[in-house]
């Protein structure tokens, strides 16, 4: 979700996150987790529909993303989105977005860098690391400012999330809940997120609307659920016992970790992420 208003930059990144070989993840995430695929994926994103106060009359954009490594060295991620937000009367905002991170197989250490630039402005950077230290993270940011500080309790980075959500999804249930952290906004924003798992899909049964990603031969054997991730601002207080989403994503996830039919709720309207182009990568064995 990396649209200028909003700025959850990680968020889409983790939607479409893969890892290339066996990652190991604590308790039954571990035992459930398998191979993961790596690739290069294009997203084409259009408008849906608009609804509330602050109407969009058109939305477009693209996105670009690499994914490599192994559970020996880690996990590689390029990302790069380029997308145009018209709110009509000649109001269009263009933004790019690049986006690279790093992450420990064991979920140990998390590693990042964003740059943000919207119309003509200066860009926006977010640099930093998070290590797991004991029973919390110790997250160490260069930009946009320098600065440490530590967050308590149990959290996860963006392909532990992912590695949690097939696990569940393998065991049955329906409902997940954790709490994310990927270097969103000015790196110290944390998520709380609420998992909807849909019922398996079996990997011979052809999707309404084909994509690359369903005719790749590597695809068609996969089992696949439909998945909701509602993402909530942890530091926001609920009204009347319920708080609104900031944003929501619904996909359906593969159990080889890569995403498809994206589509993306910022409450104002609503966005798809269709898969354009993808293409298998060679995953690098560990040594």
């Amino acid at each position: 979700m990396i649209l200028p208003f909003r700025n959850p930059s990680r968020a889409l990144v983790l939607t479409i996150a893969v890892a290339a070989g066996s990652a190991p993840v604590h308790g039954a995430a571990a035992a459930a987790s398998g191979p993961f695929l790596a690739h290069q994926a294009l997203y084409d994103l259009s408008l849906v529909k608009s609804r509330g106060s602050n109407s969009v009359s058109d939305a477009r954009g693209r996105i670009l993303y690499n994914f490599s490594g192994n559970s020996c060295e880690g996990y590689t991620s390029e990302f790069r989105q380029v997308s145009e937000l018209d709110s009509g009367e000649g109001k269009v905002t263009l933004s790019d977005l690049r986006s690279s991170s790093w992450e420990d197989a064991s979920g140990k250490s998390y590693r990042f860098k964003i740059d943000t630039r919207m119309n003509d402005s200066a860009s926006s950077p977010v640099d930093g690391i998070a290590e797991r230290v004991g029973d919390h993270i110790t997250v160490k940011l260069t930009q946009p400012v320098k600065k440490t500080f530590n967050i308590d309790g149990k959290i996860v980075f963006p392909t532990e999330q992912i590695q949690h959500i097939i696990a569940a999804a393998r065991d049955g249930k329906s409902v997940l809940e954790q709490t994310v952290y990927d270097g969103s906004d000015n790196g110290e924003k944390i998520y709380n997120t609420l998992t909807v798992i849909g019922r398996p899909i079996a990997g011979d049964r052809a999707p309404s609307s084909p994509d690359p990603s369903t005719a790749s031969d590597a695809m068609k054997t996969m089992t696949r659920w439909p998945v909701t991730v509602s993402y909530y601002d942890s530091d926001a207080r609920a009204k009347d016992g319920e708080q609104t989403p900031v944003y929501a994503m619904s996909f359906e996830l593969y159990e080889n970790g890569v995403s498809r039919a994206l589509v993306l709720d910022y409450n104002d309207f609503v966005i798809s992420g269709a898969l354009d182009k993808f293409d298998v990568r060679d995953s690098k064995p560990c040594k």
